[in-house]
């Protein structure tokens, strides 16, 4: 990586409709391509947020065949991104589950990389409730993406909680973080959480999130940004549907490790 590239996120609303949600993210995808956008990063569950916890067991798709994995090779393809696929259920072998899983594309619409949602998201206050556990099964394995853009760590939303899964990553370019943090928690945490594994791991973080009122009733909290390796936010989108999109620079990403070489100044204190 020696020039400087633009990345982008796209922020949904995803509906309980695939078919929908497969026409909402083209659009945005064309759009921050012809913006110069050359790799895309879409949500946690872009491609189905249904009503029951369970609708998503109807859509899972064997790895490696199915319309939503075509879906986004051809988008890949097509528009010439590297295009990582927030989140898509694929058949577990545990009964009546999922794998959460990051697909990654190259440009020509190859699947390179794959990441099964290691931690899952369990929450209890009041009439809120939500335990992942019941319907994925968690990823085992820490993947990182080479790319000739960039070292890009692949994590998913409630993963972002986890520091040592970003230490066990090595050291990254980019870290992307696709997402569907509820309002709750996204209001009290994914700013400084993610604006600490910027500053801890000195690289840049990419986020996706969903951002609004879905038809289940469920409300994301959105705020889908990018975090330079200072630690600060380069640009950032509230709510609704649309993309942030801004520069990859290796030049600030030197800079930030010369003038503070944290990242050779760590112990290992423990192994992951």
């Amino acid at each position: 990586m020696h020039t400087s590239i633009k990345i982008a996120a796209i922020q949904m609303i995803s509906s309980i409709s695939p078919e929908i949600n497969m026409q909402h993210a083209r659009k945005w995808v064309s759009a921050a391509a012809e913006e110069g956008a050359k790799i895309i990063l879409l949500p946690e569950y872009w491609s189905i947020l249904g009503r029951h916890d369970t609708d998503k067991l109807a859509y899972a798709e064997e790895a490696g065949i199915g319309p939503l994995q075509d879906f986004m090779s051809n988008l890949a393809r097509q528009y010439g991104v590297w295009l990582i696929g927030g989140t898509i259920p694929l058949k577990s072998p545990e009964p009546n589950k999922v794998l959460n899983t990051l697909l990654a594309y190259d440009t020509k619409g190859h699947q390179v990389a794959r990441y099964d949602k290691m931690h899952l998201f369990g929450f209890t206050r009041g009439d809120e409730s939500y335990d992942e556990s019941r319907t994925i099964t968690a990823g085992e394995d820490v993947v990182v993406l080479e790319t000739p853009h960039a070292r890009i760590g692949l994590a998913i939303c409630y993963d972002l909680r986890f520091p040592e899964l970003f230490r066990a990553m090595q050291v990254c370019d980019l870290i992307v973080m696709p997402a569907a943090f509820t309002y709750t928690t996204g209001r009290a945490h994914w700013e400084i959480l993610l604006r600490a594994r910027a500053i801890e791991n000195q690289c840049y973080v990419l986020a996706a999130a969903q951002g609004g009122e879905h038809e289940n009733g469920r409300r994301t909290w959105g705020h889908s940004m990018l975090v330079d390796p200072w630690g600060e936010v380069q640009i950032e989108l509230a709510e609704g549907e649309g993309y942030v999109i801004g520069d990859l620079d290796p030049t600030k990403l030197k800079e930030v490790r010369t003038s503070l070489p944290a990242l050779e100044h760590r112990k290992s204190l423990f192994s992951v």
